[in-house]
């Protein structure tokens, strides 16, 4: 039942309700299921203990009902070929399983949406011997419904969810519950979607790690759409190698994270603004300690960009469509088969579907593809790649490294993006990087952010 959308006052606690092996690397934790050390069930177990303990900030919005006898069957199976072999994971919202589970994007009109199968990506991770959690809450529709009225991590269907650190502080969105959880110890790890932002940004508010792959790396086919242009699934884990396994699974590939700061280049972006002071200082002093291992600074500027005027007509024109498309694969006469349909029930429960209204559905229900607007945005997107693209190769470097949370430029472009928490506020609430490379190079993002990550004293 949905709440009243409103953060309460406080701090919430984090501290983990104790779960033997839950809070452990996922290679480690699949090589104790092995040996019979630890089992799926008892990690299934324990996060749905931790679920119930962390219930009030609503960062999972259904569990799965066979998770148990799911867990039961890796157990038995005990596959020594299955990277992710009795794992637990959460999905958000928008990701399809074939199963009991629904996929609503957290919208009341889609509350009997349950998929006829898995989207390719949730299949790989059940191959991998992955075991589905749940879905976690999400911003509604991915944040693209409200024009940025409803709380980041707000739902119709899940209420909102809160900030672990401080229930009045800003969680972000759209992936908010899969970072959530993350933080709050409810999974091994979580997939989420960005179009602009919506992995990277609540990563850093909750002190996780984040990678939004190279848009077109990991299939987004059973994923309740935006815009295809701009639209990625991606991991969120506790570790760079966490992610790193995890993405291996969705793409196929082996990451290998061996690598040392001493002689390594990588670009460093400084902000155009002073933006904010305690986050700058954080990278500031990343950035130094870098410079100590023996990492070559390259000052890189990136090319200019209008957010707005690229961003906003390509997710306006490309919505009604891809989502059409989306609902009519569902075959499901219990839902809205369209946008049109999803907006006329939305009016017509208005008192809890609309509590901050969806000015964007109504912009979008009218656009075009024919706009001008959109396909001048589409050219002025393919010219920012080829700018961005010049600029890492004049400067000779792989990586970028970001003395601000900026997440528009990774987003616009489809170049990946990866976020490593770097410390707290002075208010307790965390700080997280930002590092973009070139596209298909998440080998070098990895390596680069997990030599960070051990140079920063973390796992």
């Amino acid at each position: 039942m949905p709440g009243d959308g409103r953060a309460g006052s406080g701090t919430a606690s984090v501290e983990h309700v104790r779960c033997d092996g839950c809070d452990l690397p996922i290679a480690t934790m699949v090589d104790a299921m092995r040996r019979g050390q630890l089992s799926s069930s008892g990690l299934v177990g324990g996060f749905t203990e931790r679920m119930d303990a962390h219930a009030r900030l609503r960062a999972v919005i259904e569990r799965n009902p066979d998770a148990p006898a799911l867990a039961a069957a890796r157990d038995a199976e005990r596959d020594a070929r299955a990277p992710l072999g009795g794992v637990p994971i959460l999905l958000k919202d928008n990701i399809d399983t074939g199963d009991r589970l629904h996929t609503t994007a957290g919208s009341l009109a889609l509350a009997e949406n349950r998929a006829p199968q898995d989207a390719p990506l949730v299949a790989r991770l059940r191959g991998a011997g992955a075991v589905i959690l749940g879905k976690t809450n999400m911003s509604e529709f991915a944040n693209y419904m409200t024009g940025g009225k409803a709380p980041n991590g707000y739902s119709s269907r899940g209420a909102s969810t809160l900030n672990p650190f401080d229930e009045t502080a800003d969680p972000s969105g759209s992936s908010t519950g899969s970072a959530v959880a993350l933080a709050t110890g409810q999974c091994a790890a979580a997939i989420g979607t960005e179009t602009c932002g919506s992995i990277i940004s609540p990563s850093q508010r909750a002190g996780i790690v984040g990678l939004k792959p190279t848009v077109g790396l990991v299939p987004g086919t059973g994923v309740i759409p935006i815009s295809p242009t701009l639209d990625t699934p991606g991991p969120m884990a506790r570790t760079v190698a966490d992610v790193a396994i995890v993405l291996g699974v969705l793409t196929g590939a082996a990451y290998d994270l061996r690598g040392e700061l001493a002689g390594a280049r990588i670009g460093l972006v400084r902000p155009a603004g002073d933006g904010d002071a305690e986050w700058r200082a954080a990278a500031e002093r990343v950035a130094d300690l870098g410079r100590r291992q023996g990492v070559t600074w390259v000052d890189v500027h990136l090319p200019s960009h209008d957010l707005g005027a690229i961003l906003s007509p390509i997710m306006r024109c490309e919505f009604a469509a891809a989502l059409d498309a989306y609902l009519a694969s569902m075959r499901n006469p219990a839902i809205p088969p369209t946008l049109a349909a999803i907006i006329a029930f939305n009016q017509a429960h208005a008192d809890v579907a609309l509590r901050y209204g969806q000015s964007e559905l109504l912009e979008a229900a009218t656009a075009s593809p024919d706009d001008p607007a959109y396909r001048d945005a589409l050219d002025a997107r393919d010219a920012l790649i080829a700018r961005f693209d010049a600029a890492f190769a004049r400067h000779g470097v792989d990586v970028l490294f970001l003395l601000d949370a900026d997440t528009d430029i990774a987003a616009l472009t489809g170049f990946p993006s990866l976020t490593l928490p770097l410390g707290r506020t002075s208010a307790g609430l965390p700080i997280g990087s930002g590092f973009i490379a070139r596209r298909g190079r998440e080998d070098a993002l990895l390596r680069v952010a997990a030599a960070f990550e051990t140079a920063l004293g973390r796992p």
